[in-house]
């Protein structure tokens, strides 16, 4: 679907700030909205009959005004692109929120995923009954109690939604499959942004191997995949090699030093261990990620992490895009974009 013309769409409410969302009725102007698929292989079998799959599905919304660079959004692990759009208390998420400071979004959901479901590889799907595990591991709170000062609603429908946004792998992942369609989809921009969530930042990383036009990362809640020089030791940290971390050449290593990067972590991460490894895991990959960003910056990169509590936003989950304070969030990314002069 394209549609040329611009759409006015249904009036959001609002209220204060730079953005809102109670008070005062607005309307959302896109100039053109569509979807399409990105990347991907075709194989044929012994009787020459086709299969298109190992692609990435996009849809995207433009503002008529719009900046230079749009903003790619990328899921993380067990989400889709549902994770940017309406939160699950049905309010606006950040795939609205940035329309309206005039940047493009562009909603990807990786290969074997949601929309991208139709993979080259199959796996069996059966339910997994692991619902407790992951509401801990994204910090709503320890179930089924919720952190004093969570910034998710505690009404059991927005639970129920919440828990339903999660989709499983319809494939294995394949981070070079995934990342080819990802660096696709910037290659065709031309240049953009790149907004990723959790498993979507370790994406991010292999992706900028295969890519010049990502202009910037916004690393929301990344663990994994932080590439150290070879030519350096090891970080010293609890976690385990190849799954949080790497090890990568010198010259490999220099694209992240080329690059604008903001991470943001959000609240409830312990400062020291913890007996529950759900949580005790963030504790080890916020130290791991300053590391990392102390070692591109001493190479003459550009990175910034926000831990949110150290500057007054508290009880954010693994989910700032779509808690209860998501405007602050965006807030803070506004700014930073601004700084970077990329708005």
């Amino acid at each position: 679907m394209r549609l040329i013309n611009t759409i006015i769409l249904l009036p959001i409410f609002f209220s204060c700030g730079i953005y809102a969302q109670k008070n005062v009725k607005k309307t959302l102007t896109i100039q053109e909205q569509g979807s399409f698929a990105i990347g991907g292989t075709i194989t044929t079998d012994e009787n020459g009959n086709q299969f298109h799959g190992d692609h990435g599905y996009v849809f995207y919304q433009k503002p008529t005004h719009p900046h230079k660079y749009p903003l790619v959004f990328l899921h993380g692990i067990y989400q889709s692109s549902k994770t940017w759009e309406s939160t699950p208390d049905g309010r606006e998420g950040f795939q609205n929120i940035f329309i309206r400071h005039n940047f493009s979004t562009y909603n990807l959901t990786h290969p074997r995923r949601g929309n991208a479901g139709r993979g080259q590889t199959g796996i069996n799907i059966q339910p997994i009954y692991d619902e407790q595990t992951w509401y801990t591991k994204w910090r709503i709170g320890i179930y089924p109690n919720y952190f004093k000062n969570v910034q998710f609603p505690h009404d059991q429908e927005s639970l129920n939604q919440f828990m339903r946004q999660i989709t499983p792998d319809t494939g294995p992942i394949d981070f070079d499959v995934n990342t080819d369609a990802i660096a696709a989809l910037f290659d065709k921009l031309e240049g953009a942004i790149m907004m990723a969530h959790s498993q979507g930042v370790m994406h991010t990383w292999k992706t900028m191997t295969k890519t010049k036009n990502i202009k910037a990362v916004i690393a929301l809640e990344g663990g994994g995949f932080f590439s150290f020089p070879t030519d350096e030791p090891h970080p010293i940290t609890e976690a385990s090699k190849e799954i949080e971390y790497i090890m990568v050449s010198p010259d490999t290593f220099k694209v992240f030093t080329q690059t604008p990067i903001l991470l943001i972590y959000g609240d409830n991460i312990p400062t020291e261990h913890s007996n529950i490894p759900e949580l005790d895991i963030w504790r080890i990959r916020l130290d791991l990620a300053y590391q990392w960003a102390n070692t591109v910056n001493k190479h003459g990169g550009n990175v910034t992490i926000i831990h949110l509590p150290k500057i007054g936003i508290y009880g954010n989950t693994h989910f700032p895009m779509s808690d209860l304070n998501n405007i602050d969030i965006a807030n803070v990314i506004l700014e930073w974009l601004h700084e970077q002069k990329l708005d």
